[in-house]
This record gives C-alpha cells, sequence and structure tokens, in this order.
C-alpha cells in the first residue's frame, strides 16, 4: 500500500515488514532506511542484496527473509539498489509465510507503471514511499533538525542558506553540517549557535558565480555551449563542488516536477502551479527539459551528480576534470532526448 511519512516511519520503526522506498531523493530513502537499521539494533545481522544479484537468483530474497541469524539475533535485508529485476523476487516472498524478517528495497526514480511498485501498492502488508527533495520551509526545517541533533543551533536565515546551498540533497547537507560542528567543536551535550560568519569560513555555498548558462546546457543537450562554459568557468577558479551543486539543483527541480507529469499532469499544467517560485527566465528551458527527461534517467543522473560530489570530497580526491566528464555524460543524454 501507498504511505505517508507518518506511516513509513512507525512501519520502519517496528522493525518487521516490507518496505519500498523509491523516488527521486535516494539521499531521503537512505535515510530511511536507515531507521529500520536503528530499529533493528547495532548487534542485528544486516543482509545486503542487489537487484541484480536478485534477478539470477530470485529464490534467494525469500531464503534469506526466512533464516535465522548466525548469531541468533537480529536479521534484516536491504537491497539497493532495486528496481523492476526485483519483482519476481518479492513475489516469491510475498508467497513464503516463514520469511519472517524484514526487507527494506531502496529505489529511485519509478514509472507509475513499475512492475514491482505495482506489486507493493496492491499488498496491504508491505508499505510503498516515495521520497521528493525538500523544499521552502520543510528543508529549512531539515536543516535545523539535522543540526541541532549535531550540536549545533541554527537560525532560521542561517538554515534557509544551508538548505539552498545543498540543494534539497540530506546527504550534502549531513556532510556540511558534519564539517561546521567539528569547526565550531559542537556537539549535542556541547551546542555552539551557527553563524554566517562560519558558513563563510567554511564555505558552505556556492557564491555568486554565474552558472546557468551551464544548467541549461547541461539539460538541454548543448554539448558546444557546455565546453565553452566549463573553459569560462575555470579560468575563473569555479569548478568542483559549486558546479555540481548548481547542476543537482536543477535536475532535483525537473525530478519533483517529472513525477507530476509522470502522475498524469500535463507540462504546460505543472509549469503553471509553479508560479512566482520558478525564476521567468528559467521557465522555457524548464519545460523544455521537462517534456524530454523521463524520471528514471533523471535519478541516474542525480546519482551520478552525488557520486562525483562524493569522490570531490573523499581523501586523495579526484580533480575536476572527472566532475567535467560527468556533465558532459548527462549533457550527451539530454542531446539524445531531443
Amino acid at each position: 500500500m501507498k504511505a505517508n511519512r507518518g506511516q513509513i516511519e512507525r512501519g520502519l520503526a517496528a522493525g518487521r515488514g516490507l518496505f519500498l522506498l523509491y523516488g527521486p531523493d535516494e539521499s531521503g530513502s537512505r535515510a530511511l532506511a536507515r531507521r529500520l537499521a536503528a530499529a533493528m539494533g547495532a548487534e542485528a545481522e544486516r543482509v545486503e542484496l542487489s537487484g541484480a544479484e536478485l534477478k539470477s537468483d530470485p529464490a534467494r530474497l525469500a531464503d534469506e527473509a526466512a533464516s535465522i541469524s548466525l548469531f541468533g539475533g537480529a536479521r534484516y535485508i536491504l537491497v539497493a539498489p532495486a528496481a523492476d529485476e526485483c519483482t519476481a523476487a518479492v513475489e516469491a516472498l510475498l508467497e513464503t509465510p516463514s520469511a519472517t524478517n524484514p526487507v527494506v528495497l531502496v529505489a529511485g526514480g519509478l514509472k507509475p507503471a513499475s512492475k514491482l511498485l505495482k506489486l507493493i501498492l496492491a499488498q496491504p502488508a508491505a508499505l510503498a514511499f516515495a521520497s521528493y527533495p525538500p523544499e521552502g520551509q520543510e528543508a529549512d526545517r531539515l536543516a535545523g533538525e539535522m543540526g541541532r541533533n549535531l550540536g549545533l543551533a541554527v537560525r532560521p536565515d542561517v538554515a534557509r542558506r544551508l538548505a539552498g546551498a545543498s540543494g534539497g540533497n540530506r546527504d550534502i547537507l549531513e556532510q556540511e553540517l558534519r564539517k561546521l560542528a567539528l569547526y565550531l567543536d559542537a556537539a549535542p551535550e556541547r551546542p555552539q549557535p551557527l553563524d554566517h560568519d562560519a558558513l563563510d569560513a567554511v564555505g558552505a555555498d556556492a557564491g555568486e558565480a554565474d552558472l546557468s548558462r551551464l544548467v541549461e546546457s547541461v539539460g538541454s543537450g548543448n554539448l558546444k555551449t557546455l565546453q565553452e562554459e566549463l573553459l569560462r568557468l575555470e579560468s575563473e577558479g569555479v569548478e568542483g563542488i559549486p558546479v555540481i551543486r548548481a547542476m543537482l539543483r536543477r535536475m532535483i527541480l525537473l525530478a519533483r516536477l517529472r513525477a507530476q507529469v509522470e502522475s498524469g499532469d500535463s507540462v504546460d499544467a505543472v509549469m503553471a502551479s509553479q508560479g512566482k517560485s520558478l525564476f521567468w527566465k528559467d521557465k522555457v528551458p524548464v519545460s523544455q527539459q521537462l517534456g524530454r527527461w523521463r524520471s528514471d534517467l533523471i535519478a541516474r543522473s542525480i546519482g551520478r551528480l552525488l557520486e562525483a560530489e562524493r569522490q570531490m570530497k573523499a581523501p586523495g580526491a579526484v580533480g575536476a576534470a572527472a566532475v567535467d566528464e560527468e556533465l558532459l555524460a548527462i549533457c550527451r543524454q539530454a542531446a539524445r532526448l531531443r
């Protein structure tokens, strides 16, 4: 069945059942999956499977869900990434009464016609929940709440700036907040105020660089303009993380709007519903891109951008050239959609 946020959170906290977490906000789905892990306890045995493994061995999911932990304790199964190739495995699971260990499947954007999604929605005992990137007051609230958990007292204006800099992505937001907590020596038992001076010192946002032409060129598949913009921005010292975040904001916006289109609304109706929340200069290109990009391709592009961000922040980080390659790959995909 389709669950609201309260139902999915309560279900995961109960630590039993079958859950499908999907939607364009994969970091939100992963955050929800961690609620099941917390409910099962630190000593629980986690079995990790992928959709590809279940496609080649559909019976394995039911077998794992029916097995007793090697250590005699709690046991749960995480399937990620999950997609329609898991359908046969989930059908076998549902037909196995002894498969009582909880199972959570983490998928990206699934179409309404997805076989896996239809199967889960038809099961009263299973819960499906779609995560979308937080926006507006919800994004500000999330920034404040996550900050408090790390010992940061976040003012509303600071929370708004953090939410905007993260592009609505929980993983990026958490990374920024952890970095700020370390900088301020903050902890839950040792709270510290977070202000704009700290954000300026640590560099939590992308500044005022003009990245609009780059964003439009990638989303529209204009390879020539993208190459020109990459060269221009490199000469101005703008590359890497700021570029990724600018592109993430556009793809996350497209993910949210495209979900409405694939639910039955027309592109024109979805665009009209945005009103003044979308800058007037962005309306034409966003409308064009909305008509071309499918949810699964948007989710894949968001995943690539997030992976590039993680690699940029990892020890021995890759150079900005690797980020450029990801942008070029997404741009080529957009060109094929014309």
